[in-house]
């Protein structure tokens, strides 16, 4: 049997890699008058949905995606939650 999850996947930029956009938002907002903005790092959101034996299953597959295509593991780093869906 399988069961379907949904995962919300955060793909955002590893603290050491230099973020233009991130520093150009944050110098927009310094001109709109929000100085009290430290910084702005600027990433991806993924909703993923699919189905699984398991939702171990589930997580081995949505790390896969993630090294493969989602991700550049290389400068990024990547979090996700994943949820069941309950058939209605």
């Amino acid at each position: 049997m399988a069961y379907h999850y949904q995962a919300k996947i955060y793909v955002t930029l590893r603290p050491s890699v230099l973020d233009p956009a991130g520093v150009a938002v944050q110098s927009g907002l310094k001109h709109m008058g929000y100085d009290n903005v430290e910084q702005v790092r600027i990433g991806k959101y993924v909703e993923v949905t699919l189905s699984a034996e398991n939702e171990a299953a589930a997580k081995e597959q949505l790390d896969r995606m993630c090294d493969q295509l989602l991700a550049n593991p290389v400068i990024e780093n990547y979090r996700f939650e994943l949820t069941e869906q309950i058939a209605v």
